[in-house]
């Protein structure tokens, strides 16, 4: 049978996944942005990834949930990957109303935030979270 700090381990393994895949996502979006801004035929290849980013956004939510409920930890995960969320919905509805103002800042917001969540979870953070997984 499992021990409860390798079910946490494990716990935080999932936690990773998804934090790396929205980082990953996010990257991808200001490559997408970049081709959009040179070329406009570019538009569907950013709002695919929009939505793509929506999902992941998503899961990582879901993630933080799961991993958050059985363990008993620290809530503090849901918060982030809520707020991320929320961050991703407005994004989306800033892109379609092509505001690009605030757009392209917030942009640049989200992927400074999900870059430092991602050195938080693999490096130094690793005990903190540890706790809340």
């Amino acid at each position: 049978m499992p021990t409860r700090t390798t079910t946490k381990q494990g716990n935080l393994m999932f936690l990773r996944i998804a934090i790396t895949l929205q980082t990953v996502g996010v990257f991808v979006q200001a490559i997408t942005a970049g081709l959009l801004l040179s070329s406009p035929n570019s538009a569907a290849l950013h709002s695919a990834g929009a939505y793509g980013l929506f999902v992941v956004a998503l899961l990582h939510l879901v993630v933080a949930i799961l991993v958050w409920r059985p363990g008993g930890g620290s809530p503090r995960p849901i918060l982030y990957a809520g707020g991320f969320l929320g961050l991703t919905l407005a994004q989306v509805a800033l892109g379609i109303a092509q505001v690009k103002t605030l757009h392209i800042p917030l942009g640049v917001l989200m992927f400074g935030m999900s870059a430092l969540q991602l050195v938080w979870i693999w490096t130094g953070r690793r005990t903190h979270l540890a706790t809340a997984a």
